[in-house]
């Protein structure tokens, strides 16, 4: 993307940004993920209770929502770097979000758009076609809203700051985490005050509350549209990157060149996608240099300054998608970890309604509301991590990160790696528990065990997300090419998409395979009591045992993109080329 420039305003332009478009973002995101979390972190209760769907149907219904809304923010990236820009992606993606929340929301007020309430021990009623198209036509158009709001949000924050610019360049990291904290304290909200609404008054409010909360999200948004720094869309990056796979593969007879000089640059075609800088060569996968020979056909079917890009292209776009492959073993490294934090919202949910979850006589937490250890761990991890771990750190690596973003993802798969397995533990002795109280046999009722025994699970799981989410997510926006940093934060999403995915697929299998005589299942529908979930949390734990040897491998050899930065300082001009050149590899 291009820093859009209007003539005699280009000064005045270029002075937009920083920090003081901060406020606007973060209550775009504040509201935003306030309507998100407070409709999705209790809406396995929705679902079993409202609508009596059976609970691995129900889990699958919401790991699926996510793993959509987790899929669309690449069509979302799509649009926002070819066509439409982050700021009006944003915007419009935001008002379909609003229509999916007045939709679903109408559905919980409305007496005929669910079953009706269970009597007694009678045979619940499941809802019927029409109530469930109402549920699925509302999440689809949440899910499509997320498309356009995750992928944009983050990078038009990090947009703010020019990284061409020193004083700002080392902003860009610290705004990760802060966007962080303001998404958990949004989520900490949505997950204590919203839930115990939902649970206590009605899910009509439960659920209007957070649809209010994303009307104000967009009206909070659009008050700062003066003082953004925006940036025109380059074109397609999918494009781009299918025109150097198309040259390559034309030339694939070709013998690749030992000079890289003798490949093709040309800076004017390059200049929309290379405003802070450009890639340099790298000697890894040099198949797609080929892309960048010129050729003598070349020269006789290309004019002086644009070639015919499905047959020739620059060194420059050659190395964006040889960044986008680097990067794709890193990725799918992280899906796995999602699939463990996957169970907070099903299984380790179902956990908790079965046990005593009085803080008080007279006050009791929801069971929707136990993620509340998960945020605030992960926010007391981040303050954590950003006062006081980067500066001790800082003085033995040098870095002003502290450490590399490798690092702080390899961290993360440590600690959710000891989540699951304690989560295992702690599933043995509730069992237990209800088995010395001969309670067994009675799903419904509360075993006198106190929900503190799960606090260590969903600590775990805070903190390992504020420490390998946010490095995945630096690992993306840094490592990306300049023209798709949109794209880059979809496929942090992307991984989301896949781990949730993964979960579905791993309760079905886990579901269907292990059941035996007499009803005897790992993940009973009816009675968890009956259940292994603890084998269950264990298979993940080795899961994430062979994924975190994996990625280790995967981190040893990646190699970080080479950059030529574009200085902004007049001095800069008088030094010399070696010293213009920078290897943006943060080791």
């Amino acid at each position: 993307m291009m820093e859009k420039k209007e003539g005699s305003h280009n000064h005045e332009e270029k002075t937009k940004g920083g920090l003081i478009t901060m406020p606007f973002i973060f209550a775009n995101e504040v509201c935003e993920k306030l309507a998100v979390v407070g409709f999705s972190a209790n809406m396995i209760s929705y679902l079993t209770q409202q609508l009596h769907m059976p609970l691995t149907k129900a889990a699958n219904t919401l790991t699926n929502f996510s793993g959509t809304a987790s899929l669309t923010p690449l069509l979302g990236a799509f649009i926002a770097d070819a066509y439409a820009g982050r700021f009006w992606t944003i915007t419009v993606a935001s008002t379909i979000y609003q229509i999916g929340m007045i939709c679903l929301t109408l559905s919980a007020i409305l007496p005929h758009s669910r079953p009706p309430p269970c009597k007694g021990e009678q045979v619940c009623q499941e809802a019927n076609s029409g109530q469930l198209a109402i549920l699925y036509i509302s999440l689809l158009l949440t899910a499509l809203g997320s498309g356009g709001i995750r992928p944009c949000v983050v990078a038009f924050g990090a947009d703010q700051f020019d990284e061409t610019d020193p004083k700002q360049k080392t902003t860009t990291w610290k705004f990760f985490n802060w966007y962080y904290f303001c998404m958990g304290a949004s989520i900490l909200v949505a997950v204590t005050v919203i839930v115990y609404i939902q649970d206590n008054i009605g899910w009509g409010w439960g659920l209007g509350i957070p649809a209010i909360a994303m009307a104000l999200s967009i009206i909070a948004f659009m008050i700062g549209y003066p003082l953004y720094r925006n940036l025109d869309p380059a074109g397609s990056p999918f494009t781009r990157l299918l025109q150097v796979c198309v040259a390559a593969f034309r030339k694939r007879n070709l013998a690749v060149v030992s000079d890289p000089r003798l490949l093709y640059e040309n800076e004017e075609i390059d200049a929309a996608i290379s405003v802070a800088g450009k890639l340099l060569h790298t000697k890894h996968i040099r198949f797609l240099d080929k892309a960048a020979i010129v050729t003598e056909e070349d020269k006789l079917k290309s004019s002086s300054s644009t070639p015919n890009l499905w047959r020739l292209n620059t060194v420059h776009r050659v190395e964006e998608l040889k960044s986008i492959i680097r990067m794709g073993p890193i990725w799918a490294a992280g899906i796995i970890l999602i699939t463990a934090y996957s169970q907070q919202g099903t299984f380790s949910l179902q956990q908790a309604k079965t046990m005593d979850r009085h803080l008080t006589k007279s006050f009791q937490i929801p069971a929707g509301s136990m993620s509340v250890f998960t945020m605030s761990s992960m926010l007391a991890t981040i303050i954590f991590y950003d006062r006081l771990f980067v500066p001790v750190i800082r003085r033995f690596t040098g870095l002003d990160r502290g450490i590399t973003f490798l690092h702080r993802m390899a961290i993360g798969f440590v600690i959710s790696i000891l989540a699951t397995l304690v989560a295992g533990f702690i599933e043995v002795k509730r069992k237990h528990v209800a088995l010395e109280y001969g309670l067994i046999n009675k799903p419904n009722a509360i075993i006198p065990i106190s929900f503190l025994w799960l606090v260590p699970q969903y600590t775990l799981h805070g903190v390992a997300e504020a420490f390998m989410s946010i490095g995945h997510l630096e690992f993306f926006y840094d490592q990306a090419p300049e023209s798709m940093k949109s794209t880059a934060a979809a496929f942090f999403w992307l991984s989301i998409s896949a781990g949730s995915y993964l979960s579905t697929v791993l309760v079905s299998l886990v579901h269907k395979l292990s059941g035996g005589p007499g009803g005897s299942n790992w993940l009973p529908d009816n009675n968890l009591n009956h259940g292994k979930l603890e084998y269950f949390y264990w298979l993940i734990t080795l899961l994430q045992v062979i994924n975190l040897i994996y990625y280790l491998w995967c981190a040893k050899f990646y190699t970080f993109k080479p950059i030529q930065m574009h200085r902004k300082e007049e001095d800069a001009l008088s030094n010399s080329k070696e010293e213009e050149v920078e290897l943006a590899s943060h080791v």
